[in-house]
């Protein structure tokens, strides 16, 4: 019997070690990246909303300025930023197109994308074109980590990172990693799964539990791993998983056991532990499964389309 036919979505998640590396090289001599001291929000829809949160968190305790995330559909217009950074893949959201217009003039804004041929390339002061890591699939999973890699790569550019972050080629290499590590077989066959993490991780807490709604319907939930606390792990039980990025807090392996979940955290591959972002991908490639698994096309989610233009 031959084998299924690998799904595009599972294709282009495989891709993401080379798209990093690709990112630093891009963002070394990319304008427009927000620089130490500026005050700075970030904004975008969806997944693009998620990549915001965990870059404003992570600008933030790198030291290099305030940082805000907002979905572009909230964004405060009234506040005072110095530069406004849109993520838009598709380069064709409603919500972030008229952002960029309502700020054109009065605040300096830089957008990613994938697709050079689009609005946004005339909406932005500024335009990075990630078009190597755009995507075929509806469900975002290289773009979405590239441009991260891309805003995390113009961090390393103005001092060093946080104790324990890594670079974005340190992370590539795990990435690698993250693509061939078999998945737990309990996290495979788990009924629910909630996803944990802690300043910047939080945002990547919550794309995991995204990408497992979009490409397989699943009943996942996220949230800061510490409020998991104060609530949330009522829903924790057996053949439930509590999976954590980035750093365990003390204690709360203990909470989950003692409700009968399964936690997966730490991560690590022999003596190397991955970086969250890579994390991440193992996540993208339990969507992909669990969605195979119902007899769902991952390539073609229900109720979506890869981008959302509003009807005027």
């Amino acid at each position: 019997m031959a084998a299924a036919e690998q799904s595009r979505t599972a294709a282009e998640i495989a891709t993401q070690p080379s798209c990093w590396r690709r990112a630093v090289k891009a963002a070394a001599t990319a304008e427009g990246l927000p620089q130490p001291g500026e005050r700075v929000a970030v904004t975008g829809c969806g997944t693009s909303w998620f990549m915001a949160m965990a870059y404003a968190a992570l600008r933030e305790a790198s030291g290099q300025g305030e940082t805000d995330a907002f979905a572009s559909s909230e964004f405060p217009l009234d506040r005072a930023y110095d530069r406004i950074v849109a993520i838009s893949r598709s380069g064709t959201t409603t919500e972030v197109l008229e952002l960029l217009a309502a700020v054109r003039g009065r605040t300096a804004s830089t957008a990613l994308t994938g697709d050079p041929k689009t609005p946004i390339m005339d909406a932005a002061d500024t335009v990075a074109v990630l078009d190597f890591a755009d995507e075929e699939s509806v469900v975002q999973t290289r773009f979405a980590t590239t441009a991260l890699a891309f805003l995390r790569a113009g961090l390393e550019l103005h001092g060093p990172l946080p104790t324990g972050v890594k670079t974005v080629a340190e992370a590539a290499v795990d990435a690698e990693l993250a693509i061939t590590q078999p998945l737990p077989e309990a996290v495979l066959g788990a009924e629910q799964w909630t996803f944990l993490g802690r300043g910047w991780t939080y945002g990547l807490a919550q794309e995991a539990g995204l990408k497992m709604r979009e490409a397989a319907g699943a009943w996942t939930e996220s949230y800061p791993a510490m409020e998991y606390r104060h609530g949330p792990i009522s829903i924790t039980g057996p053949n439930r998983i509590a999976w954590m990025f980035g750093q365990l807090p003390e204690g709360l392996a203990g909470d989950v056991a003692r409700v009968g979940g399964t936690l997966l955290a730490d991560s690590s591959v022999g003596p190397r532990a991955l970086d969250p972002m890579a994390d991440l991908i193992r996540a993208q490639r339990l969507a992909v499964a669990a969605a195979e698994a119902k007899g769902f096309d991952p390539d073609r989610p229900r109720n979506l389309t890869r981008s959302v233009v509003l009807g005027g």
